[in-house]
This record gives structure tokens, C-alpha cells and sequence, in this order.
């Protein structure tokens, strides 16, 4: 039974791949600070890997209390059912109040079996944390594909959350800040029936990741209109995107969707090409530092989120960029 009088506890599982933090982590652990502060809680990290103890001492510069560390050859792959069944003996040992996990496409294969496993709800890919009145944890996600903000109270604890990747500011890292490492002994299960087969790298810039999008939507006509949109985002170092449309019609592979059901992006030049501005997409792309809209239509909604619009035919309109950039005219990004 857990002691009232104990502080509260706010746990973030921290995401590795190859040894290297997940960026969502200190985003994640800047909100977990936040309200830790307003709670008087602690802020407790979890894990999981091999050869990551460099990796632990990061997270206290980030914002950490205590990191729970499991350093193992046998995690050394990310085998979601070994990482499952220690967090959860980890979750029984702690009683936390709060379990945060990024919106990854790991967390949202691990969340909801950590979450069956102990009984507890789960409320996936939130845009924000708060608190009200009674200090009880609000999460605020998109629902009806953006078009309101749903504000959700859970009653089982731990309140658990997944959390959207650049959607939440990281907290600076201090260098001085001290906090305990805590060596944990994995429970290594002999076969969870998972096995690797396979590993390869990303080649490309992904999409959450970049500075610069251009992306295109209905607008384009078909699927030889992202060739244009390519040859636009290479001129500025850039990658590509898209809205739902093409991607539903399959001009474009769904990684490059950009939206509440796709990806929720922050880079710092937005580029939106035939795109109307649906409600979904604006989710996905609102943040952007400069969001550039072009389309033939001026009543579009993108054009009230836009900090420059262009009115005109991209087919017209992005050759003419294009053309200028090779001319030094506008300054590619390097």
C-alpha cells in the first residue's frame, strides 16, 4: 500500500536506439519538470539498453531525480516484451503516480501492453499536459481529427500518457545538476517469441526531424507532381512531405504524412504546396517557426495560418523558386 505522505512520483520511459536518446525524452522530461515543480514531486527515468550508463547521466542533466538504469547484453535490441515485463515489476516496486512514454512508434507498441499489464488506462499521443485545480493530471489530445482539443481526467493510476514527438519544449541542460543512478538487475525471460531478422537505417532525414518541408496536397493533381515538390525541397535542403490526401490515394507513402494522423511537425520553414488547410493537417504543421503557402485558391484556409501566401499555380509558381535558388537569388539551407 502506498504512503500518502510520500511525494509523488512522475516516471518517463527513456527511449534509446543504439545507444542514443530519443529526442521526445527531454521534451518529455521539460513537461515532467514542470509540473513536478507545481506538485512537489520527483521526476524518475527509466532505462533500458546496453552499455547506456553515458546515456543515464544525460537524462539528470535534463531534469531527472533518480534514473532507474538496466544495462544488459540482453537489451541491447529493443525486444518489447523484455523492456514490458521489467518496467511493469519497476511499476509495482515504485507505485508512481504519473508513466509518461513518447509517441514513438515503439511507445505506441509498448504503452498499452505496460498499460494492460497493470490494470491502467492509456491516453495515446498528447499535444499537452496540465494540471487543474486538485493538482490531478489533465491530458489534452486532437480528437475528430483535430477539429477540438479533448481534455481528459483519468481515475486509474498511474495516470499513464503518451506523448507527440516536438510537440513539447525540452528543458535546458545543466551540467551541475546531480541526481542517483539506480543499477537495476533485468529480469531476462528466456523466449518472448520475438526475434530480429533484420536491422537497416534510416537514409533519409526523418520528416519530424527536419528544418525545412515542402509538402504537397490535392492540389498537385497526381502523383508526378512530387516530383516538382522534390526538386523544390532538395534545392533547399529539405525533405518532403505531404497532407492526407495523397497520401490516401496513394501517390506517397504515409511517412511522409504530415498531421494529427500522421506527423506532428516544428521545423523552421514550412512550405505548403496545394494544400487547402484542413483541420488534420494545420495540427500536424501549425508550430512551424515560417509557414509558406501556395495555392490557386484564396480562400483557403492554410492561408490564415501562413506568415506569407502566394496566390498563383504551383505549377507556375515553384519552378520560378526553383529556378531562383539555382541562381543564388534566394539562400539555400545548408
Amino acid at each position: 500500500m502506498k504512503d500518502p505522505t510520500e511525494r509523488k512520483k512522475i516516471v518517463v520511459f527513456a527511449e534509446q536506439r543504439d545507444g542514443r536518446t530519443h529526442p521526445v525524452v527531454f521534451e518529455i522530461l521539460g513537461k515532467a519538470r514542470d509540473l513536478a515543480e507545481r506538485l512537489g514531486a520527483e521526476v524518475l527515468a527509466v532505462l533500458l539498453g546496453y552499455g547506456v550508463e553515458r546515456e543515464a547521466r544525460e537524462l539528470i542533466h535534463y531534469g531527472a531525480d533518480k534514473v532507474y538504469l538496466y544495462d544488459c547484453p540482453a537489451l541491447r535490441e529493443a525486444d518489447v516484451i523484455q523492456y514490458k515485463h521489467n518496467i511493469v515489476k519497476l511499476i509495482e516496486e515504485i507505485e508512481p503516480d504519473v508513466l509518461l512514454l513518447g509517441a514513438t512508434n515503439f511507445g505506441r507498441v509498448l504503452g498499452p501492453r505496460v498499460a494492460s499489464a497493470i490494470r491502467t488506462g492509456l491516453t495515446a499521443d498528447c499535444t499537452g499536459l496540465e494540471l487543474d485545480e486538485s493538482g490531478d493530471l489533465i491530458q489534452i489530445r486532437p480528437a475528430f481529427t483535430g477539429n477540438i482539443l479533448a481534455w481528459i481526467k483519468t481515475r486509474t493510476r498511474p495516470v499513464m500518457s503518451t506523448v507527440r514527438y516536438r510537440v513539447m519544449s525540452a528543458c535546458s541542460r545543466h551540467e551541475e545538476r546531480t541526481g542517483l543512478i539506480v543499477r537495476k538487475e533485468p529480469e531476462i525471460l528466456p523466449d518472448t517469441g520475438i526475434r530480429m531478422l533484420n536491422k537497416g537505417s534510416a537514409s533519409k532525414l526523418s520528416i519530424s526531424d527536419a528544418d525545412i518541408i515542402v509538402s504537397g496536397g490535392r492540389g498537385l493533381r497526381g502523383p508526378e507532381g512530387f516530383r516538382l515538390i522534390e526538386e523544390l525541397a532538395e534545392a533547399l535542403g529539405g525533405v518532403v512531405g505531404s497532407s492526407r490526401i495523397p497520401v490516401d490515394e496513394g501517390w506517397i507513402g504515409k511517412e511522409h504524412q504530415v498531421g494529427f494522423s500522421g506527423n506532428i511537425v516544428k521545423p523552421k520553414l514550412y512550405i505548403a504546396c496545394g494544400i487547402s488547410g484542413s483541420p488534420q493537417h494545420l495540427a500536424g504543421m501549425r508550430d512551424s517557426e515560417t509557414i509558406v503557402a501556395i495555392n490557386s485558391d484564396p480562400s483557403a484556409p492554410i492561408f490564415r495560418v501562413a506568415d506569407y501566401g502566394i496566390v498563383g499555380d504551383l505549377y507556375e509558381v515553384i519552378p520560378k523558386l526553383i529556378s531562383e535558388i539555382k541562381r543564388g537569388g534566394l539562400q539555400r539551407h545548408t
